[in-house]
């Protein structure tokens, strides 16, 4: 019998236009990890304020990305499960789902067949650990698994943060850069609420735990602990000195959001002389709209507009040769450990 393997990323709407992007909208803003609200006035907030109001504007962003053969976050992730599933070979049957959107997570496990495959291997493709991400991926699959009457055998990654085979990844896609040639290098990561990140210390704050500056037995499930471990991994790895080099946190939604801000570090650093800066975004392994969009576009345009004259991004690991191998080999022990 074949093993399961679920790559999973968040996902992405089916189409450019307001209709699609609100259907996603409902169902990414509409999870309560998410948003971590009381049921009504999650519901009164994403129906009448966000879907009406976003949908248009982020329908626009989509439409500047978006290709012929669908959004970058699709293409990438069907070409990373072609590859993952040629390295492991027929035992494997390797599948890319959506936590949102399509192809659809839950839909796959209603219909999930635990007569057909020997054992399920589940990758949320987040490096560090969130609620909102990798944890609304585990949540989906315990529940929609406890309902059948045969539960499976049953193994997962749920974070990778400072695993050899992630961090060699980006490594090497860094180095495709002459990264001397830069003044600065930003390490951007997907915002959170603070309120998200200090739930991971029953109480207490990331600053209390000091989570910029290690990660500890206290703090290891912190994802601003882990953002940041994963920076001086790489860092050293490439020999960076501390001086060369700063971690920021990009889409935010409000101030009380996990902060130094992306867009404020790069106005700071053009009005401070800084002319060439080289970004990397390791909290995403492929790349889509907060890559290509947000960095690659707007962020781009606003250094510029503040006097820079260089704004770099180096690519998403997608399905990078390094990345591919490692990623299969890691799936390979979890097969062979569960």
């Amino acid at each position: 019998m074949k093993k399961c393997v679920l790559l999973i990323n968040v996902g992405t709407p089916d189409k450019p236009d307001s209709k699609s992007v609100g259907k996603y909208l409902r169902q990414f803003l509409g999870d309560s990890r998410v948003l971590t609200m009381n049921v009504l006035a999650r519901k009164l907030l994403v129906n009448l304020i966000i879907v009406p109001f976003r949908s248009p504007k982020s329908a626009k962003l989509y439409r500047k990305i978006w290709t012929s053969e669908g959004s970058p976050l699709i293409i990438n992730s069907r070409q990373l499960r072609d590859k993952v599933q040629n390295i492991l070979g027929d035992d494997f049957a390797v599948f890319s789902l959506m936590r949102y959107g399509n192809p659809n997570l839950q839909e796959f496990l209603k219909s999930y067949d635990t007569k057909k495959y020997s054992e399920l291997i589940v990758v949320p493709l987040f490096p560090q650990y969130a609620s909102s991400t990798s944890g609304t991926v585990l949540e989906l699959i315990f529940h929609e698994l406890s309902k059948k009457t045969f539960i499976p055998k049953i193994s997962t990654l749920s974070e990778f943060y400072n695993r050899d085979f992630y961090i060699d990844a980006f490594v090497e896609n860094i180095r495709q850069f002459e990264i001397q040639n830069y003044e600065l290098i930003l390490f951007s990561f997907h915002g959170l609420p603070d309120s998200h990140v200090d739930a991971a210390h029953r109480g207490e704050t990331c600053k209390k735990k000091i989570c910029e500056k290690e990660i500890n037995s206290e703090n290891r499930n912190c994802y601003r602990a882990q953002a940041y471990e994963t920076v001086r991994l790489i860092a050293e790895k490439l020999q960076l000195k501390s001086e060369k080099y700063t971690v920021c946190f990009q889409s935010r939604f409000s101030k009380k959001w996990l902060s130094p801000f992306t867009d404020k570090v790069l106005i700071d650093a053009a009005h401070s002389g800084i002319k060439k800066i080289l970004i990397v975004s390791p909290a995403f392994t492929t790349d889509c709209l907060e890559t290509v969009s947000e960095i690659g576009i707007e962020y781009s345009a606003l250094f510029k507009a503040q006097g820079g004259t260089q704004l770099d991004l180096v690519p998403s690991l997608n399905d990078s040769p390094v990345w591919t191998k490692g990623l299969a080999l890691e799936i390979y022990n979890l097969s062979i450990n569960i």
